[in-house]
């Protein structure tokens, strides 16, 4: 069997791995991730087993390199604290702002599965608990999400 060029695989999964990073990133991090992901997967793509989840693999990439994104954002040394927070630039997306405000592993549930497309045992691999767990968190996630977005409840 052989491989699908790696192009043909970003053009058929890249917006996909996009919204993963955006949802959990502004654009210019999400950018970065972005690219970071599909530098990440070209590198191991010649060992993915043959019978793997291509969408499941990238989207835990996706995943992955933007928690990494996170956590090289928020290593802030004393001097570099503001003395209050300033204006986000460029996420006035009603989702973002909402996601933003949602429990990590909510907020990882959510973006896994309903944007990333994940069911729900891919999810609970890539958040590490189990796949009720994370079923659980999602539907609290997505519940939160309604309410902060003054959607209906149901």
């Amino acid at each position: 069997m052989t491989r699908a060029p790696f192009d043909s695989i970003v053009a058929q999964h890249g917006a996909r791995v996009w919204r993963v990073c955006r949802a959990l990133l502004d654009e210019p991090d999400a950018d970065d991730a972005w690219s970071e992901t599909f530098l990440a997967a070209l590198e191991a793509y010649p060992r993915l087993a043959h019978d793997a989840s291509i969408k499941g693999w990238l989207v835990t990439i996706a995943h992955r390199k933007s928690i990494d994104v996170l956590r090289r954002r928020t290593k802030l040394v004393v001097g570099d604290v503001p003395d209050r927070l300033a204006p986000e630039r460029g996420r006035d997306l009603d989702l973002a702002r909402a996601l933003a405000q949602l429990p990590q592993r909510q907020r990882e549930t959510v973006v896994l599965h309903h944007l990333g497309g994940l069911p729900f045992n891919e999810v609970a691999a890539a958040v590490g608990s189990s796949s009720a767990a994370a079923r659980r968190a999602s539907a609290d996630g997505v519940r939160r999400l309604r309410e902060l977005m003054g959607g209906a409840g149901g």
